[in-house]
């Protein structure tokens, strides 16, 4: 096996690691070549395999760390990738009864074992420790595996597995005592399956209607601390290895002999509502690993990271006596540096900049850096606030004292766990792009490797973090409160996580699960070291209102409150109204966590997800096997007879696509402005779900291929902070202002044509938007009383510059019929590329649109493409939209360069009354 090493930035929590070369004893590699086989073939013991001069005789595959178990087979083409159509129904499953129901055994790559993952698999690397390293600290970091682990280090067994289990801790082992300085290194991982693999639910093969159980039948899956949806949810099915192996990466780290541990950076804002002063406070531990006494300075060293002033700098001389660990506090009250006049803060996304600073700790021992981190940070702070309504509770999130109406979703782990840092930063820059500002990560699947959570600091994205607990699996739909088994395992992993997150400004809220709660011991063990070990952002019992407290049970920290969110959907699709009755209603509208629809993926990706697309004629149009699998069942098939009803029976795959892009863009729209036009009775309204686990057709904003369907723009546009909005409960017109900022000169265009063009209302308004408001301007009861038949509503919001904020189109028709837009005629568009800005990393092209005839341009949807496929991700500031008579809009489409390398660049238009067509090579 080839020996790799990578020199790579180090990350402890979110920190990397600088070196000098001459005088920095601090370096870190990532382990990331390895080698991979099953214990039913490799007999030898771990004393043995992890012995630099072993000659294995068995073959072994090739694997990148981070992997799993079934990530590295596919890769090495035993198995088929599980993404794509049936495939996932040739590979052996980790539940005997299972594979015998589906006769899955047959599939299994190792001669004579019908179930290749029962046992454990061992992973195996060598590396090189430089000669001169010698009288140095070394450590071994583990990100993350699944779900047990022995660790051998040159024939010495350095972590057994009672010590490493659980799915998400990070593991830091000492090596010293094994490390081979200025050799060659063996280092071997024997990776156990999970302590029980669960039961799957049936395939869901049919698109007949019915609901996957998620969790399976029993939720047994809840016995373990792993990825709960591994065993299969109703948008996902079930993971055959249930993601064993080493899932995020593996580190050598060399320090010098004092090392410091669990920095944690507390900011406040002591004025508020005044933020103009700030201040910081610092704790960590600092060790002496050896028996000699040691003296030094702390050196702390803070600078903005945006700007390139001087950094204020801290010294404290220590001495510390032979294997002496202490506490180092340090605050404002005692350093005046700690004091920040008109401090950068960092604001989510909509509300002002995410600013960071950066902050580095350094051990310094005879000019010698002993140890060193740096860690990026943001100067806010985070509350929140419960207030009964109506025998409801409704729960209110503030960054830096100031309310922050959230918007956004879901998030779930790819199904194998694929995800890079390039991945996480093109999907949640798709999320960012789409206006949204808080993502959810939902309790069923994993808590993010350190990658997403730097990209949200960056961008600005606030995170909801629930912790491994769902209904589904323990107790309160299916499985048992007794779930997990060792509770000191979900307790070891929920300190382990708090540590590695609590620096993170992204960060909003600590809840203790998803639609349920784990038992007492363990709700407050996450109660408690959420308290003690952060203690800087609320903690709620549940994303759920619905899963009640039992009594005696403390409430949410530090309130004491019950949650005051609630999930529960809808999750299927529904008229716009809908949405409007409900959040006028309030009750569990006050905070809505979870509703959705089904949505489904653009034409451009379709055959990707469904590799058969033909029409099964013993099944419902469109399903076939493999539109089952994708999930096209359950809330699919009313979805699809709805699109039937309203807009006619598809007359082939592209027709029936594009008018389900037009439900999309109904639904996900309607879900946001209703919520908008209440801006200030509810705390926020959340997606199930953004993203998708694997290819889908159901509950998503973009596919598994980045392509954003209709809804995800028609959100994008609903959740702007300055906004124009037609209400579906009275027929009103509105402008809503989210920022904190007053908009004073703004001029509200509003026009409503027939279906022939035909201007049947022309209004314009001069306003001023007060900060945080919602201000009625106009009704359209008359108009749209007189006139039965379908008409267009057009609707723009500028500023005294003439810059449009907001630009709206909606379709109505009596009793939600649509049938007539296929009278619109074609349309003449004037397409113009009047822009192009190259950055280092992207490329934005500005468009401009212009509506050339008398009639609406409707449901437009340009394209950029190479080879006539279009490229994926793209980021469009305005997708899907509709343009009136001698109506103009500006666009602008931003692409990775990476993504348009080498390509010849075309712009093709799509559209309802608008043929698909190539309208101009890009150069």
């Amino acid at each position: 096996m080839k020996q790799f090493l990578n020199i790579l930035p180090i990350y402890f929590c979110c920190v990397v690691y600088a070196a000098n070369a001459q005088l920095n004893d601090v370096k870190q590699v990532q382990l990331t070549h390895f080698e991979l086989q099953s214990t039913y073939i490799v007999k030898e013991k771990g004393e043995e395999l992890s012995l630099a001069n072993h000659a294995s005789k068995n073959r072994w595959y090739p694997v990148t760390v981070p992997s799993t178990v079934l990530t590295g087979l596919v890769k090495n083409h035993v198995y088929p990738s599980p993404y794509i159509g049936l495939n996932n129904m040739f590979i052996p499953d980790a539940n005997d009864s299972f594979n015998l129901r589906y006769h899955l055994d047959k599939y299994s790559f190792i001669p004579n074992v019908p179930n290749p993952f029962n046992k454990a698999y061992w992973y195996r690397t060598k590396f090189i420790v430089p000669a001169n390293d010698k009288g140095k600290m070394f450590q071994l970091i583990f990100k993350g595996i699944n779900y047990r682990a022995e660790v051998w280090l040159n024939g010495m067994l350095i972590a057994d597995s009672s010590k490493m289990v659980g799915m998400f801790a990070e593991y830091q082992l000492s090596a010293n005592k094994a490390i081979k300085v200025g050799k060659e290194n063996m280092l071997a991982v024997k990776i156990y399956p999970l302590d029980d693999p669960g039961l799957p639910d049936s395939a869901q093969l049919t698109g007949l209607g019915s609901f996957y159980l998620n969790g399976g039948p029993t939720g047994d899956i809840g016995k373990n601390v792993t990825m709960l949806c591994s065993i299969g949810w109703d948008w996902m099915p079930e993971i055959h290895d249930r993601n064993m192996g080493i899932w995020q990466p593996v580190f050598l780290r060399t320090t010098g002999v004092v090392t410091i541990e669990k920095p944690q950076i507390i900011t406040t804002l002591p004025k508020l509502p005044d933020t103009t002063t700030a201040t910081i406070g610092i704790k960590f531990t600092i060790t002496n690993n050896s028996a000699t006494p040691q003296e030094g300075d702390i050196k702390i060293m803070i600078k903005d990271a945006s700007i390139s002033n001087p950094a204020i700098t801290i010294v404290k001389n220590i001495q510390l006596q032979g294997n002496e660990q202490k506490l180092i506090a340090l605050s404002a009250a005692d350093y005046k540096e700690l004091t920040f006049q008109h401090p950068h803060l960092w604001w989510p996304m909509g509300y002002g900049n995410p600013n960071l600073y950066s902050m580095q700790i350094q051990f310094v021992n005879h000019r010698i850096v002993s140890e060193e981190q740096k860690i990026l940070f943001g100067i806010r702070t985070t509350h929140s606030t419960y207030t009964p309504v109506n025998g409801w509770g409704k729960r209110e999130f503030y960054v830096n004292g100031k309310r922050i109406h959230l918007v956004g979703g879901a998030w779930v782990p790819d199904m194998m766990l694929q995800e890079d840092s390039l991945r996480f930063e093109q999907e949640l820059q798709l999320c960012k792009n789409a206006n949204a500002n808080l993502i959810r990560i939902w309790g069923g699947g994993v808590t993010p490797p350190d990658a997403f959570w730097d990209a949200c600091d960056r961008m600005g994205l606030l995170v909801w973090n629930d912790f491994w607990i769902t209904g589904d699996t323990n107790g309160e739909f299916k499985g048992s409160a007794d779930f997990p088994n060792q509770g000191n395992v979900f307790i070891n992993n929920a300190i382990s996580t708090i540590y590695r997150l609590r620096n993170h400004p992204s960060l909003l809220v600590w809840t203790g699960g998803n639609e349920g709660h784990a038992r007492k011991e363990l709700y407050d063990a996450m109660r408690n070291n959420i308290a003690t070990l952060d203690g800087t952002r609320p903690f709620i019992p549940s994303s759920s209102g619905y899963a009640k407290l039992p009594i005696g049970w403390e409430g949410s920290f530090p309130d004491g409150e019950t949650g005051g969110v609630y999930s529960g959907g809808s999750y299927k699709w529904e008229d716009a109204s809908y949405y409007f009755k409900k959040i006028n209603e309030g009750k569990d509208w006050v905070f809505k966590d979870e509703t959705g629809l089904p949505s489904q993926p653009p034409i451009e990706t379709l055959s990707k997800i469904i590799p058969d697309l033909s029409h099964d004629t013993s099944l419902p149009y469109p399903f076939n096997h493999s539109w089952g699998y994708h999930d096209a069942c359950g809330v699919y098939k009313p979805y699809e007879e709805e699109m039937v009803r309203r807009y006619g029976t598809a007359t082939n795959l592209s027709d029936f696509s594009f008018k389900m892009q037009l439900m999309n863009a109904d639904g996900y729209r309607a879900i946001f402005e209703a919520a908008a036009n209440k801006l200030n009775s509810n705390g926020g309204v959340l997606l199930w779900k953004l993203n998708p686990a694997f290819p889908s057709v159901i509950w998503q904003i973009f596919d598994w291929y980045l392509a954003p369907n209709a809804g995800y723009y028609f959100m994008q546009q609903a959740c702007k902070p300055i906004h124009i909005q037609f209400n579906a409960d009275d027929s009103s017109i509105s402008t809503i202002n989210k920022t904190y900022h007053q908009c004073n000169k703004l001029v509200a265009s509003i026009a409503v044509y027939d279906l022939q063009g035909k201007l049947l209302l022309q209004e314009k308004h001069k306003l001023n938007i007060s900060e945080s408001a919602v201000q009625k301007i106009s009704s359209l009861t008359k108009v749209l009383s007189s006139y039965s038949k379908l008409c267009f509503i057009d609707l723009n919001l500028t500023d005294s510059s003439g810059k449009n904020l907001s630009h709206n189109v909606y379709w109505l028709g009596k009793d939600q019929q649509y049938q007539d837009l296929k009278k619109l005629k074609p349309v003449k568009l004037a397409i113009r590329m009047i822009g192009k800005d190259v950055s280092k990393t992207s490329t934005a092209f500005t468009i401009a649109f212009t509506n050339k005839t008398h009639e609406m341009a409707f449901f437009l949807h340009p394209k950029i493409t190479a080879d006539k496929n279009e490229i994926f991700p793209g980021f469009w500031s305005n997708n899907y939209f509709s343009l009136a008579p001698g109506e103009k809009i500006l666009v602008t489409a931003t692409y990775p360069n990476a993504s348009l390398a080498n390509k010849r660049l075309q712009l093709q238009m799509n559209g309802w009354n608008r043929n698909n067509e190539l309208i101009t090579n890009i150069q």
